[in-house]
């Protein structure tokens, strides 16, 4: 409870509700008095002040610069009692064109720049009206709009300006208030005339009609906005999503080689210096592998960003990269936020431009009415000037005989039957006037005021030449004003995808312990018999190797597992290509992986299908199965795949029908089969269930899905290997310890990795120090389960870590068809 003083006596008054009350007051106060335009001029009040203020002041685009400090001081102490600072502020932003797509303030002087540059103090300043401002302002004189007393009714200021054009589109605006807040982007000045006259000449015009006008938002610094969607939604419910991109062309450099990129356009309202030291930054922490210079040239005559590339680098994967980790592609948030008689309402497009044809009319109508109300006064006096001329002779006998000026103007009233105004007249005529040329003009004069009271009436009569008036005056806006689109709109985010322009094609994929990936064609690698050396397929480092290797489509999606349980996708045509003997990309310009974790599995799939699951084994025998469609979302910091135990880590993940038998292998050389239906579904985020019961010092290298038929192939760490049959494993309950797989030993050392294979099929060995051989499967012995098996590689010093079968075209096109499950690469081996 608080106590009010009131009328002498002291009221209780309860807190909440005085609370209440207040906070409404004030939130009203802010939305309706500071941060929200009004839909019929899209102004704030305090741009509307300024606007005005220049209009007393008679800075019109005519007359000279004048200090910017003398139209904030008197826009400050007649209309606007906020300060300075706030003011000036906001002339700034009207007289950069950067900002502002038609500026209302040209400015003389340091106005700041787009990298973020202050403006100078007011007082080194100057400015005046931009040549398009008199038209917000045009007929303010003729009673067009409502005027109400300043703050402190010493003054009277406009409630809103004739405004005759649409600037709330035209010019955009932005602005927070108290629990709402407005978005809304420039638009091009033509583009936005010939919506609102195709509008007038049909007011039933659907939102595709108005969009064969409006194309969509035009920034005052270019750029490319991606696709047309948001720009739909946000022009059919006020509320909507751009994608903005800067303008970047991939440019040769003949004297060196070399190719760079070269940014003349960036979004709306990024700070060009700030991107330039991101870029920089980037480049510093090798998330951005290929630079290898960067500058700014940019200069009065436009904007030039060049960034410098080795010749290795795909200059178009390092644009993505720009695009994907930097402010050269930003996200513009659209809300159509405005004031409609007082109130705040989101609008759509055509809601917007209707307001806006409903307040020209009203402007119209009262200006028209008031050039009658003028025109009709005047021809009143003419026509006592008509009739004083008729009877010169005895209107200047009836003044002589009157005493005074008074007498002679009662007199005049009752000889002739005048108003009081065109005694005045008559009494206030100079001797000229009777000459025959005056005589003559009087009569002209008084048929062209006819002829003007008879248009006004006829416009006051006619809604049809009111809207005609509107479109006249826009086309006229148009013509003087309107320029060429300066933001290009790509359709190819919403109506062409981007794989659609890359070729499908069978690809390798390769990942190596320390982070490096690279994408290959698939004919890279010559099929070799048993036993072959191999080929180089990466250059590493000494203590670097091949971890990953697996087949895929450029087309498809790639889901990468971390040992921490977490997953990204990529596709697969953004792994950049690189020759066969090439490093490849550092992962961490791709992926945003921590220090701490390494890819351990990666899978590959055509789409998201509710009929596919994902079973997942961990090092220490944890195993899950979850609905592949759960994975269907792609964040940048990755999605949490499963919840591992402290020390474990994610070693396997395949694809499966729900029906499947799986068999995990451990390093040991035991191997479990068991029906994947042991496992119950569980949610993207859930721990999972023991799979195998694991001998001190034995972890899970490898898991596989057991076909109706085929051959188990197994192979360890010294390149031995054996096929056999899959009815040798029988199936187990979940959970066991397994049966011998391979008899390990040290001449062969531990178990690599399992596969499920065909004699058909052709298989990828990949060691430790990056050599790799492909061989055909027939080509491997079949032996019993519990043999040792034999030479399939020559390791040398290195060691087996991981194996991938090489799928068929034709085997793939099945695979691909939901709901058969496509083909999986290789999984994270554990050595």
């Amino acid at each position: 409870m608080s106590l009010e003083m009131q009328g002498g006596k002291v009221l209780p008054v309860e807190i909440s509700n005085e609370m209440k009350r207040s906070y409404i007051d004030y939130a009203m106060s802010v939305i309706v008095g500071r941060s929200l335009p009004d839909v019929r001029d899209g102004l704030k009040p305090v741009h509307r002040r300024i606007l005005y203020t220049l209009h007393e002041l008679g800075m019109t685009p005519n007359k000279a610069y004048s200090k910017s400090a003398r139209l904030v001081g008197d826009c400050m102490a007649k209309f606007h009692p906020h300060g300075d600072a706030a003011i000036y502020d906001a002339v700034v932003r009207m007289a950069q064109g950067f900002s502002s797509r038609y500026p209302l303030i040209d400015g003389h002087g340091n106005f700041g720049s787009v990298d973020g540059d202050s403006a100078a103090a007011m007082r080194y300043t100057e400015l005046r009206m931009s040549k398009l401002a008199p038209y917000m302002l045009a007929d303010l004189d003729k009673e067009t709009v409502d005027f109400v007393p300043n703050y402190d009714e010493k003054e009277e200021e406009p409630t809103v300006l004739p405004a005759k054009f649409p600037n709330l589109l035209v010019n955009g605006s932005a602005g927070i208030a108290v629990a709402m807040a407005t978005n809304i982007p420039p638009h091009n000045l033509g583009e936005v005339i010939q919506g609102t006259v195709a509008l007038i000449d049909n007011p039933d015009l659907t939102l595709d009609g108005l969009m064969n006008w409006i194309k969509g938002p035009d920034f005052p610094t270019g750029g490319i906005i991606m696709g047309t969607e948001g720009i739909k939604s946000a022009y059919s419910t006020g509320r909507g999503n751009v994608r903005t991109r800067a303008r970047a062309a991939i440019e040769p450099m003949e004297k060196s080689g070399k190719n760079r990129i070269v940014v003349t356009e960036i979004p709306f309202l990024v700070n060009k210096a700030k991107l330039v030291e991101r870029i920089a930054e980037l480049v510093r922490e090798k998330r951005l592998d290929g630079v290898t210079d960067l500058r700014d040239e940019s200069d009065r005559t436009g904007m030039q960003i060049v960034i410098e590339l080795r010749r290795d680098v795909n200059p178009q994967v390092i644009l993505n990269q720009l695009y994907k980790h930097t402010s050269m592609e930003e996200s513009f948030g659209i809300t159509l936020l405005a004031l409609v008689d007082g109130k705040p309402k989101v609008l759509n497009l055509k809601e917007i431009l209707h307001l806006f044809i409903e307040h020209q009319k009203e402007v119209i109508v009262r200006r028209t009415r008031y050039d009658l109300n003028k025109a009709e006064a005047e021809a009143h006096i003419l026509e006592g000037l008509r009739i004083a001329l008729d009877h010169i002779d005895e209107v200047i006998s009836t003044i002589r005989s009157s005493a005074d000026e008074g007498d002679a103007k009662e007199n005049l009233m009752s000889r002739f039957g005048l108003s009081q105004k065109q005694a005045q007249a008559i009494v206030d005529m100079r001797l000229k006037r009777l000459t025959g040329l005056e005589r003559e003009k009087l009569e002209e004069d008084y048929q062209e005021l006819l002829n003007k009271i008879a248009y006004f009436r006829a416009v006051l009569a006619s809604e049809k030449m009111v809207l005609e008036i509107i479109k006249t005056e826009l086309n006229e806006i148009k013509e003087k004003f309107g320029d060429e689109r300066r933001t290009r709109i790509s359709f190819a985010d919403s109506n062409v995808k981007i794989e659609d322009l890359i070729e499908e094609e069978d690809v390798v994929i390769t990942v190596t312990h320390d982070g490096y990936i690279k994408r290959l064609p698939l004919n890279t690698y010559k099929s070799q018999r048993r036993g072959g050396k191999g080929v180089h397929g990466m250059a590493t480092k000494e203590e670097d190797f091949v971890e990953h290797l697996f087949i895929t489509s450029t087309h498809h999606y790639l889901l990468f597992f971390t040992s921490r349980g977490r997953m990204f996708r990529l596709k697969a045509y953004e792994i950049p290509e690189a020759s066969r003997t090439a490093k490849g990309t550092a992962i961490v310009n791709l992926l945003s992986v921590n220090s701490d974790e390494t890819i351990t599995a990666v899978l590959s799939v055509k789409e998201f299908t509710a009929e596919c699951l994902i079973f997942m084994a961990t090092k220490q025998g944890i195993v899950k199965r979850t609905r592949l469609c759960e994975y269907n979302s792609s964040r940048r910091d990755g999605l949490i795949a499963l919840n591992l135990d402290e020390g474990d880590e994610l070693i396997g993940v395949r694809l499966t029908k729900g029906e499947e038998d799986i068999i995990l292998a451990t390093a040991a050389g035991l191997c479990i089969r068991f029906p994947e239906a042991d496992v119950r579904e569980m949610g993207r985020t859930a721990r999972g269930v023991k799979g195998i019961t694991l001998a001190a010092g034995d972890v899970v290298v490898g898991m596989d899905v057991a076909g109706e038929s085929g051959d188990l192939l197994t192979m360890t760490e010294n390149g031995y290997a054996k096929r056999s049959n899959l009815t040798e494993y029988r199936a187990q309950g979940r959970g066991g310890k397994g049966l011998i797989g391979m008899r390990v030993t040290a001449k062969t050392g531990r178990l690599a990795g399992v596969k499920v294979v065909q004699p058909e099929d052709e298989l990828m060995v990949i060691t430790n120090d990056g050599l790799i051989t492909r061989q055909e499967v027939a080509g491997i012995s079949k032996q019993g389960r519990t043999a040792q098996g034999v030479m399939a590689m020559r390791t040398d010093e290195g060691k087996v870590v991981a194996i991938a079968k090489v799928v068929n075209k034709e085997e793939d096109g099945e695979t691909l068809e939901a709901p058969e499950v496509p083909e999986v690469p290789d999984d994270g081996l554990e050595q």
